[in-house]
């Protein structure tokens, strides 16, 4: 019995070794990932990046957490699907509402910081021109400057080699050598454009063009405050006007006169993006419209592919009908074509002047109606191609719930003198709806963002007019508000594109709550 517990207490530490190999790789594997994602998060931040730089940080600490401990090892399975959520979820919705309380545009894209620096690295021309030559000699490349009748020269230097630096320029009375091409002083234009010369009275000069040298100075001198810029051309005083997000002039008591300086940087601006929406006619009339419209979109399209599906699935399904399995392929073929090459075909199909339909129409009654810039018919248009592409889908779900119905209370119902309607009333539709309504739900969401439809068949045209962004008579609030983030007037307004991102998900999911509200009323 000794024996035996010498021998297990012998063979314990060897049986540790695993363990404690399989800890020390673990926490090594842990520690890397820690090290790099750490790299990587004081990268975005020296950049500017603060949400990616707190998002890489939430992300590591969670992982760490979950792996590193013995309490929450268990759920190390959720990790994946937690961190999906917070990197495709949460985190677009956190950055896109942020974004929707700052004037970020296409004007407005740069941290203060960054646009100070691209308006320091700015230069002019402050004295006069000189034309000069690249000289290829024996003892290697000299550039030659025209002052006058005077030829100035540098001395001899490495083409190939040639780093930033200084040279000073003295008076020559030839230059044995050939000028070279002018292909030749593009290709080394970048290292040509870091020299700076100097002349013989003192002045400095620097490449200003591909046959001209000048002297350059700075655009604009930071100020002891650490914010101020001179501007040196036309000895303005600049400060940061923080309402706008733009460096602009100011006068001698210190308010801001005259135009913004570009490129602006991005500012917090609270809510003025939402109060644009509502106190500007020329986005608070088309987003009103626009959104009455989205919502009859979406509840006609769900109703009428359900009406259709419904009556093709029972036509189907009856036993009389032959060749009941071919017109079911028929009628799922809209389903199985890809939805953007049916909405194409559409697209040629109602063109006013070549379509098939108008060639039927003018044949058959003498009209040619205008689908694309007429309002009410690019409206009609859009819901007979929507309800086209959705039908076969409703088609299959209720293919599958009337085979759920059992026959005997059909039967039944056949037995007590029931027609037709009392049967669809009675027995079909009560049983049918509940399982039907959740996905009627998610066929009114998806339809409530069908950008695709709408950005193929017709842009959002006919366009409104009097709009202070652009609008359409058939725009989806999805299409409005890509329209203004990509399209908008004064440039892309992420900012304002944002807010009313912001408006929809909050439009969405009211309306999602109380279709489930009515839903649980209905069937309690």
């Amino acid at each position: 019995m000794q024996s035996v517990q010498g021998t297990d207490a012998m063979a314990s530490p060897k049986a540790s070794l695993p363990s404690s190999k399989n800890v020390l790789i673990k926490w090594a594997l842990l520690g890397s990932i820690g090290i790099l994602n750490g790299y990587a998060t004081i990268l975005m931040y020296s950049r500017g990046e603060m949400a990616f730089a707190l998002l890489t940080v939430i992300l590591t600490a969670l992982a760490l957490f979950v792996f590193g401990s013995k309490k929450t090892y268990a759920h190390r399975y959720i990790y994946p699907g937690i961190a999906g959520m917070i990197l495709f979820i949460l985190f677009p919705l956190a950055y896109t509402i942020g974004l929707a309380f700052t004037n970020y545009s296409a004007k407005n894209q740069l941290s203060f910081d960054r646009a100070q620096s691209v308006l320091l690295d700015r230069t002019f021309q402050s004295g006069q021109s000189y034309p000069f030559s690249l000289y290829s000699t024996e003892q290697g490349h000299r550039i030659a400057i025209t002052n006058g009748d005077q030829l100035l020269a540098t001395e001899s230097f490495d083409l190939a080699a040639l780093t930033p630096s200084d040279m000073d320029l003295t008076p020559v009375d030839a230059i044995d050598g050939q000028k070279e091409k002018i292909k030749t002083i593009i290709q080394n234009r970048p290292v040509l454009s870091e020299l700076d010369l100097h002349l013989p009275n003192g002045e400095d000069i620097r490449m200003s063009g591909l046959r001209k040298f000048a002297a350059v100075v700075a655009l604009y001198t930071l100020q002891d405050d650490g914010e101020s810029l001179y501007n040196n051309r036309t000895q303005e005083l600049l400060r940061p006007n923080m309402e706008v997000g733009f460096y602009q002039p100011v006068d001698e008591s210190g308010k801001f006169v005259g135009n913004t300086v570009s490129p602006g940087f991005i500012v917090n601006i609270g809510s003025d993006n939402f109060e644009r929406v509502w106190q500007d006619d020329g986005i608070k009339e088309p987003f009103i419209s626009i959104f009455i419209w989205t919502v009859v979109f979406s509840a006609v399209s769900v109703a009428l592919t359900v009406f259709i599906g419904l009556i093709l699935a029972s036509v189907v399904q009856w036993e009389a009908l032959k060749g009941r399995a071919i017109y079911r392929v028929l009628l799922i073929l809209p389903y199985a074509v890809p939805a953007f090459i049916s909405i194409l075909i559409f697209k040629g199909l109602f063109n006013q002047s070549f379509g098939e339909v108008n060639m039927v129409l003018q044949g058959l009654f003498g009209i040619s109606p205008s689908w694309f810039s007429d309002p009410i018919l690019a409206k009609t248009m859009i819901l007979i191609v929507n309800t086209w592409l959705g039908f076969p889908y409703m088609m299959i779900l209720c293919m599958g719930l009337l085979k759920a119905i059992p026959e005997d209370l059909y039967e039944a119902s056949a037995i007590d003198g029931s027609n037709f309607v009392s049967n669809f009333t009675k027995i079909t539709l009560p049983l049918m709806i509940k399982p039907l309504t959740p996905l009627l739900i998610a066929a009114f969401a998806f339809n409530f963002n069908n950008f695709v439809l709408i950005q193929l068949l017709t842009q959002g045209g006919p366009n409104m007019i009097g709009t202070s962004e652009p609008a359409g008579y058939t725009d989806l609030l999805v299409n409005y508000t890509y329209r203004i983030a990509f399209e908008g007037a004064g440039g892309q307004d992420f900012g304002l594109a944002s807010a009313i991102a912001t408006l929809i998900f909050l439009l969405v999911g009211a309306l999602a709550l109380l279709n489930l509200r009515v839903t649980k009323v209905a069937q309690d």
